[in-house]
């Protein structure tokens, strides 16, 4: 098993690059919606990029459960993806999307209080301890490599629990994500290095070096992404969903090819009745979850969003 995951690590290395050989182009970069251009504004390119956090594998953290792994390198992957994700949904919600972080600079309290609910203890609502046994409700057992729809499923669940970010967390069904829709190559941040397990300080704070990217981040061919995705998209009021529904009617949908998702005014009288997310009944061991009092929020409007 463990000369497989070094296979498929190794395998990443090869098809990445590096920010620092990248190509000359007139072409501009996005980053979670901010447009750059290498051409003037490289620099803060990378800021905007060493802004987000970046979680990885970890070691030396208390076992899962008591008696699992300390570690999650080779299985955790894409719990980290996931982490990343929600994480800067977060951030958006409190700091915005223009907030920057600076090393050794001091950071709101917001900001050390997002990073402490993802840090690798069982009473951290995002940490690796929750997400892994929450995964077992889904049918993954701890240790067990998660899909990106997993994923997305757990999360779902345990933004209930999180009262202060008051997050509704809403999954589609599976979407298929149409290469030729997508610009040539993309740049990520790589869940795939193992550091050491890093605990808060006695006031609160964490030190927080090694969950930004402070080197040339990488890039990689579109062709090689795997097409089972997860997308995430952050409305912070009802006018953003709005205004999105808006702009992937206008952009994306006017499109006559396959598509990668669709919307429609109502429910599908053929799917399953939607259910509203509520409190998840939690049985498994060795977890503290953050209890919170149920937030339901109802539109006005409702839109649904489907897989084609």
């Amino acid at each position: 098993m463990e000369a497989v995951l070094s296979r498929y690590e190794n395998q990443i290395t090869i098809l990445s690059d590096y920010l620092e050989e990248f190509p000359e182009t007139d072409e501009p970069v996005w980053i979670l919606g901010r447009q750059h251009h290498l051409n003037t504004d490289k620099s803060k390119l990378l800021l905007d990029i060493s802004a987000r956090l970046w979680f990885t594998y970890r070691r030396k953290f208390s076992p899962i459960g008591g008696t699992g792994p300390s570690s999650d390198a080779g299985w955790g992957c894409m719990l980290r993806c996931g982490q990343m994700m929600l994480a800067q949904a977060l951030i958006c919600r409190h700091l915005g999307r223009d907030w920057q972080w600076e090393k050794h600079k001091k950071q709101p309290e917001e900001y050390h209080r997002i990073l402490r609910c993802f840090l690798d203890r069982k009473d951290c609502c995002y940490s690796i301890h929750q997400m892994a046994q929450m995964g077992v409700g889904e049918g993954k057992s701890i240790g067990e490599w998660f899909g990106p729809n997993t994923v997305a499923q757990v999360l779902k669940k345990l933004a209930l629990f999180d009262e202060w970010n008051s997050l509704a967390v809403y999954v589609s069904m599976d979407n298929t994500v149409v290469i030729e829709d997508i610009s040539n190559e993309l740049i990520y941040l790589d869940p795939h290095t193992t550091q050491s397990f890093v605990d808060s300080e006695e006031n609160g704070t964490v030190d927080d070096q090694s969950f930004h990217c402070q080197q040339a981040p990488h890039r990689m061919k579109i062709m090689n992404l795997d097409p089972s995705v997860a997308l995430g998209f952050f409305c912070k009021e009802e006018c953003d969903f709005d205004n999105w529904c808006s702009l992937v009617q206008k952009e994306i949908l006017k499109q006559q090819s396959l598509r990668m998702f669709e919307l429609v005014q109502k429910h599908p009288p053929h799917w399953p009745p939607f259910i509203p997310p509520s409190k998840p009944e939690v049985t498994t061991t060795g977890a503290e979850l953050i209890e919170s009092t149920d937030k339901l929020f109802e539109l006005e409007e409702e839109f649904e969003i489907l897989s084609v």
